[in-house]
C-alpha cells in the first residue's frame, strides 16, 4: 500500500505564482528582492492556513537564488525554529550564537521562527538586540497567527505583512483546478460549500476536500457534501424562502423541524439565511451581481428569483433576520426565538403591502347595503321611474311591526308583505357565494393575537348599527344552513381561524332573537366578535330578522387542582376511611 499524499503537502506552493489569495503580499515581496530592498526581520502574521509559513519558505529559497542567480541547493542556509516547543531564553541564545557564523554556500542565513507568539516574554527580550542590529548576512522571518501576542519592541523591530483570509471564489477556483487535475466528477455548488466551510483557510478547505473525495468515492455532489459537512446549500434556502414567499408559516415552522432534526446549528442557519437574502437583493442589480461570492450558475438562480421581489421587501426581510442574529445569545429558548423570526418572515408583506406589527391589515371592503323595504317588492308594483321611496310611499300598509330598542325610535315605516324565508335564504345563500369580498390569509399561526388581546381591552362587543326592519320568525334548522354556509365561505376566503372557531360548537337558541354559542377560550371570543360585523349582517339579511343578536360564552370547563396540601390529602382519605383518625390519635400524628 502507497503512502497517501494529503493535498495540502502535496498541492503546497513552491512558488510566488502558486500562492492562492495573497496577491499584494507575493508581488511586495518579489519586488523587495528585484530592488534588494528586503528588510532583515519580518513578520507574517494572520489566520490559520492562509500561506505565512510557505511564503517565508518560498522566500527564505529566493533570497540566496536572486543574490547569486545559480541553480544550487541553499537548504543548508535555511533554519526553521517551531517556538510553540523552543521558547525559552537558552533556545533564543542559541540562536544569537548561531547567527554570527557567515553561511558557507551562498549570501545569507535565514532563520523562520513559526508560531513566534509562543516566544515567553524573556525570550523576546533576549531576542531584541538580534533582532535590531542582525549581522549583515542574516534575515529573520517571523511567523504568528496571534499578532495581539508580539510584544511592541518585536513589532517595532520588524517588517510587518498581515496576510487575508482567501475568499471563497478563490478557494473554489483553486479546489476546480484540483478536481480537474484528479479527474474527479464534481458539482460547482459542491466545491462552494467546501469553500465556505473553510472560513477562508486554503489547508481547510484541502483537507475537508480530501474527507469528501473518501465519502463519495470522486463524485462530489452538492447534496451529499451538504450532508456530510452539516451544512445547508443553495437549494435548502430556496425552498424555505418559498415558504415565507407564500406567507407559509405552519411550511417554514415544519421546514425548520427538519433542519434542526438534522443537526444544524440555529445561528449558523440564521446567519445563512441573511446571505441567502442578502444575495438575493445583491442579484436585482447588475452592477452589485459581482459582490456575490457564489458560481456564475447560482448567479443565474438568484437573478430569476429576484425578479418578483422589491426592494422595499428585502430590506425588510434582511433587518428581521440581523436583529434575529444579534438578540440570538441573549435569549433562553432560542428555538422559540428563530421561529418567532422565520413567522414574522413569512407575515411580513402581503399583497406588496407592509404588515403593521405582527397583524396582516383586512383590505377594506365595500359592506352591501341592506336591502330596503322596496327592494323586496313585486317588479310590477316598482315602475322604473319610480325610486324605493316612492314605491314605499304607494304601496298598501299593513300591520306595523316596531323594532325594540333603548332609544325611541322614529315613526316606523310601513312593512309590506314579504316572501318565504325559505326564499330568502336561497337568496341569499347566492348572493354571499357570488359577492368578492378581498380578505387577507391569515394562517393559523399567525402573530395577530398580541393586537387581539388589546382589542379586547378597547371593545368587548362589536359595534352593529341596527335600523328598523323586519323581524320574521325562523327555524333552528335554517339557521344551522346558514351557519355551515358561512364556515365553507370563510374556508374559501382564507378565514381558517374563523372556519375552525366556528365549527368547535354548535350554535343554539337563547330566548326570542338572541343566539348563544359558546367558544374555548377568550382568545376565539376576541376573534370571533370581531367577525360579527360580517357574520351578523349575512343572518340577518339571510333569516330577514333584524334584531338578531348573538352572546358568547366561554366554556367554563372545571377541574380539580391537580396540586394538593398534605392536609387536604389526609381530609381525602379520612372520607374514604374514617378509621384514620383513630390511628392519628393512637400514634399522635400532626393530621
Amino acid at each position: 500500500m502507497e503512502a497517501f499524499v494529503v493535498s495540502a503537502l502535496k498541492y503546497r506552493p513552491s512558488t510566488f505564482e502558486e500562492v492562492v489569495g495573497q496577491e499584494s503580499i507575493t508581488r511586495t515581496l518579489q519586488n523587495s528582492l528585484k530592488t534588494n530592498q528586503l528588510a532583515q526581520a519580518l513578520l507574517f502574521c494572520g489566520p490559520r492556513g492562509v500561506g505565512k509559513t510557505s511564503c517565508a519558505r518560498i522566500l527564505a529559497k529566493q533570497i540566496n537564488s536572486a543574490a547569486t542567480q545559480e541553480d544550487e541547493d541553499y537548504s543548508f542556509n535555511i533554519f526553521e525554529l517551531d517556538a510553540a516547543s523552543n521558547n525559552s531564553v537558552e533556545d533564543i541564545r542559541k540562536i544569537n550564537e548561531q547567527v554570527r557564523i557567515p553561511p558557507q554556500i551562498g549570501t545569507h542565513k535565514i532563520y523562520i521562527i513559526d508560531e513566534a507568539h509562543m516566544l515567553s516574554t524573556a525570550a523576546f527580550n533576549a531576542f531584541l538586540k538580534t533582532l535590531e542590529e542582525p549581522p549583515k548576512h542574516v534575515i529573520f522571518i517571523l511567523a504568528t497567527t496571534e499578532k495581539n501576542k508580539i510584544i511592541p519592541t518585536v513589532l517595532s523591530r520588524c517588517q510587518v505583512y498581515d496576510f487575508k483570509r482567501i475568499s471563497i471564489l478563490d478557494i473554489q477556483k483553486y479546489l476546480t483546478k484540483i478536481a480537474a487535475d484528479r479527474k474527479l466528477v464534481f458539482e460547482e455548488n459542491a466545491l462552494y460549500l467546501i469553500a465556505q466551510k473553510a472560513e477562508g483557510a486554503l489547508r481547510d478547505a484541502l483537507s475537508i476536500f480530501d474527507r469528501m473525495v473518501s465519502f463519495t468515492q470522486g463524485n462530489l455532489t452538492a447534496t451529499a457534501v451538504a450532508d456530510n459537512l452539516n451544512v445547508l446549500d443553495h437549494q435548502t434556502y430556496t425552498d424555505l424562502g418559498y415558504f415565507i414567499f407564500k406567507n407559509d408559516i405552519p411550511g417554514v415552522l415544519t421546514a425548520y423541524d427538519g433542519l434542526l432534526q438534522r443537526g444544524i446549528d440555529s445561528l449558523q442557519f440564521v446567519s445563512g439565511l441573511g446571505d441567502h437574502f442578502r444575495n438575493l437583493m445583491l442579484a436585482k442589480d447588475p452592477k452589485t451581481l459581482s459582490l456575490m461570492e457564489v458560481g456564475a450558475s447560482i448567479k443565474e438562480t438568484y437573478t430569476v428569483a429576484t425578479t418578483h421581489l422589491t426592494s422595499d421587501y428585502l430590506l425588510d426581510v434582511i433587518t428581521l433576520i440581523n436583529t434575529c442574529e444579534i438578540g440570538y445569545k441573549n435569549c433562553k429558548n432560542r428555538r422559540v426565538h428563530v421561529e418567532l423570526c422565520l413567522m414574522q418572515l413569512a407575515s411580513l408583506h402581503f399583497n406588496g403591502e407592509k404588515k403593521k406589527g405582527y397583524i396582516i391589515p383586512a383590505t377594506e371592503f365595500k359592506k352591501k347595503p341592506l336591502p330596503t323595504q322596496a327592494s323586496r317588492l313585486p317588479e310590477h308594483q316598482i315602475k322604473k321611474e319610480e325610486t324605493p321611496a316612492s314605491a314605499i310611499a304607494k304601496a298598501e300598509p299593513s300591520p306595523i311591526k316596531e323594532t325594540p330598542q333603548e332609544v325611541t325610535p322614529p315613526t316606523p315605516s310601513p312593512v309590506l308583505e314579504t316572501p318565504k324565508v325559505e326564499s330568502k335564504v336561497e337568496e341569499h345563500k347566492e348572493e354571499f357565494t357570488s359577492s368578492k369580498v378581498v380578505s387577507s390569509q391569515v394562517s393559523g399561526f399567525s402573530l395577530s393575537s398580541i393586537a387581539l388581546k388589546k382589542a379586547a381591552k378597547e371593545k368587548s362587543q362589536p359595534k352593529v348599527i341596527e335600523t328598523d326592519l323586519p323581524e320574521d320568525q325562523f327555524e333552528l334548522e335554517q339557521l344551522e344552513s346558514l351557519w355551515k354556509q358561512y364556515i365553507e365561505n370563510s374556508k374559501k376566503e382564507g378565514k381558517s381561524n374563523i372556519a375552525a372557531i366556528l365549527s368547535m360548537n354548535k350554535v343554539s337558541r337563547n330566548k326570542d332573537f338572541e343566539l348563544g354559542f359558546v367558544v374555548a377560550n377568550e382568545m376565539n371570543q376576541v376573534e370571533l366578535s370581531r367577525e360579527m360585523e360580517h357574520l351578523l349582517p349575512f343572518l340577518r339579511n339571510a333569516l330577514n330578522n333584524q334584531s338578531l343578536s348573538i352572546k358568547l360564552e366561554i366554556s367554563e370547563t372545571t377541574r380539580e387542582d391537580a396540586v394538593y396540601s398534605p392536609n387536604e390529602k389526609y381530609q381525602h382519605l379520612l372520607k374514604i376511611n374514617p378509621n384514620l383518625d383513630s390511628l392519628r390519635t393512637t400514634f399522635d400524628l400532626d393530621f
